[in-house]
């Protein structure tokens, strides 16, 4: 096993190579299933490093790093792709050190990072491949915002007979060098609400006339909060993130129809579920006390499982990147964001490092998913010490 100080040796070698990475990457951001120009420089680099690449349907691809030697076989995974949002030129300070080149694609995730991480793992682990044993697949997973990918990539992978997966994530509200990877429930499921509350359409003046779904679309909505208080287990959190209310385009018109979205929120799976289910239940018969109907979209469903660290794992990383980093790593509450990531668990135990990028000094802490998200490109080398590290002990292990 190497010494902690040879092991942050080696990774100090890459960070120029990261950091140039996520910041092309940066430039260049492509959003979900069509990472085209993304996925071909992935490609070209890790084509370079002499691993044989396998294409999965759509953009995404894994790459094998075999030792030659019998051991256990570990995937490590990123997601590559952007968001569609107009980047602003600023962070939470002042101007960043490098913006999106693609008007209406924005890496505000941290997704830029996550792949220039994989990218100096390959290199670092190749380096020191006569020390390991086993196999590591690196995974690179289009639309993870979308889920676009990843049943695919589930699927492709499945006949290399994964033991572990390791994933990481930047996150904003942790401290730049801050490191987590607590066992249990990390990151919330998700289910995606979808549906139109039709009615009959008329004239302004005579309601008694048409069949209005705006109030229909109101009562809903007040009909869940009520269902929400009353019948979710309060020791089983379900977040109700409505965010769409639609209907009507003019004020003297009664409209057809009315459309609501939004997602849920969970870290107990059959607690979502209930969830969902109640929620159809409060929204379709609301709906007919209005003489309107509820009609649920087919893409209203359980969108992902909870992220959920197995203990073992999670152990070894934990123990590994204390070895490195000492009082960096915390303890931390679970992200209610949610994550594809949690799907590789149908082919193994998974393990998913939290790793901070928040630094006021250069502006970066903005909430994921906005427009003056940034990261502290410092953070990359705890990225990657935290990420090598795992492999290394439970490769050698």
């Amino acid at each position: 096993m190497r010494e902690k100080q040879s092991i942050l040796q080696k990774i100090s070698e890459y960070e120029h190579y990261m950091v140039a990475t996520r910041r092309y990457l940066h430039e260049n951001p492509e959003v979900s299933g069509k990472e085209y120009d993304t996925s071909a420089f992935l490609k070209q680099e890790v084509s370079r490093f002499g691993l044989p690449i396998t294409e999965v349907q759509g953009t995404g691809f894994y790459a094998v790093l075999d030792t030659g030697k019998v051991g256990k076989t570990i995937g490590v995974r990123t997601d590559i792709d952007a968001l569609p949002m107009v980047e602003k030129d600023v962070n939470l300070k002042g101007k960043r050190v490098c913006c999106s080149k693609r008007p209406g694609a924005m890496h505000a995730c941290g997704h830029d990072g996550h792949m220039a991480t994989v990218l100096a793992s390959i290199q670092l682990l190749l380096d020191i491949k006569e020390e390991l044993q086993g196999k590591i697949v690196f995974i690179f997973e289009e639309g993870e915002e979308i889920g676009s990918g990843i049943s695919h990539m589930i699927e492709a992978l499945r006949p290399l007979g994964l033991d572990a997966v390791y994933g990481v994530h930047l996150t904003a509200f942790m401290q730049t060098g801050e490191i987590c990877i607590d066992s249990g429930a990390r990151m919330a499921g998700a289910a995606l609400i979808e549906f139109d509350i039709i009615g009959r359409g008329g004239h302004g003046s005579r309601p008694d006339l048409s069949i209005n779904p705006v109030f229909a679309m109101a009562n809903v909505l007040t009909g869940i909060a009520s269902a929400w208080a009353n019948q979710i287990d309060v020791s089983k959190t379900v977040t109700l993130g409505l965010s769409q209310c639609h209907a009507g385009t003019a004020n003297n018109v009664f409209p057809d129809s009315a459309f609501v979205g939004g997602t849920l929120r969970y870290f107990d799976i059959n607690e979502g579920k209930k969830a969902l289910d109640i929620f159809k239940h409060v929204a379709s018969k609301t709906a007919q006390a209005h003489l309107c109907q509820a009609v649920f979209r087919e893409s209203m469903g359980v969108l992902t499982a909870p992220v959920i660290n197995d203990d073992t794992l999670s152990k070894i990383a934990r123990q590994g990147a204390r070895e490195l980093y000492g009082d960096k790593v915390i303890e931390h509450v679970p992200w209610y964001a949610s994550e594809t990531f949690a799907d590789y668990a149908k082919l193994a135990p998974i393990v998913f490092a939290f790793v901070g990028i928040a630094n006021s000094e250069i502006g970066s802490g903005a909430e994921h998913h906005n427009v003056y998200f940034d990261l502290d490109e410092k953070a990359l080398t705890y990225s990657l010490g935290t990420m090598v590290k795992f492999v290394i002990d439970y490769l050698t292990n």
